[in-house]
This record gives C-alpha cells, sequence and structure tokens, in this order.
C-alpha cells in the first residue's frame, strides 16, 4: 500500500492543523493506522493509533487531549486533528499502516508498521 501525507506548515503556537494521509494499492479497511513524528536528532515516536474500524484509537501523553485522530474507509484516509500546538510539536509527521491483527487493535511502535508516507513537516512558532 502507498501513503501519501499532506497538511503539513507553519502555525503560531496554540494554532491548529489537520494532517491527512491518503491510501492507495490496497485495502484500506484492512490496515491499522498510526501517526508518528520525528524532530531532528530525535528518534520517531509515536503520536497517535486507529484501529481498522475506527472505533479505538489511542494517543502519546503528550497530544492526548489536543490530538484527534480519525479515518474515513470510503475516502482511504487517515486524519490527525492538531488543535493547541505548540513548538514541541515541531517535526516531520508519517502516517504509517500495517494490516490488523486480532490481537492488537491500535499499535504504537514503529517497528510494527509495514508501510511508511514521506512525512509532512509542521512548524509551530512561538
Amino acid at each position: 500500500v502507498q501513503l501519501q501525507a499532506c497538511g503539513g506548515g507553519l502555525v503560531q503556537a496554540g494554532g491548529s492543523l489537520r494532517l491527512s494521509c491518503a491510501a492507495s494499492g490496497g485495502p484500506f479497511i484492512t490496515y491499522v493506522m498510526g501517526w508518528f513524528r520525528q524532530a531532528p536528532g530525535l528518534e520517531r515516536e509515536f503520536v497517535a493509533s486507529i484501529s481498522w474500524s475506527g472505533r479505538t484509537t489511542g494517543y502519546a501523553d503528550s497530544v492526548k487531549g489536543r490530538f484527534t485522530i480519525s479515518r474515513d474507509n470510503y475516502k482511504n484516509t487517515v486524519y490527525l486533528q492538531m488543535n493547541n500546538l505548540t513548538p514541541e510539536d515541531t517535526a516531520a509527521y508519517y502516517c504509517a499502516a500495517v494490516l490488523r491483527s486480532p490481537i492488537r487493535a491500535i499499535i504504537t511502535t514503529p517497528k510494527d508498521y509495514d508501510y511508511w508516507g514521506q512525512g509532512t513537516l509542521v512548524t509551530v512558532s512561538s
């Protein structure tokens, strides 16, 4: 499956952005989706994940209450709504996909994902 992320940009602290990730080449409904981010000099970190149905979601503590992950299985797209952004949210954001499993509804570790988008840069100014 191919993933194409977009929606990044420059925003002031306290502002909002919505990232989108369009999937193609595979049955989108069979994939668990995730968002990760990587700031310069740091490791890639988990942001949010959503089950194939959309009924289960999970978030990193640092974004809980500010970010919302959602998906539209008819449009083959996963979204990340980011509110109340801070300079600490500055990073390249990546979407990822892995075939759904009967064991885990959502997945938070990068190594467990098989497909990755190209990343979209989010810069939050103070």
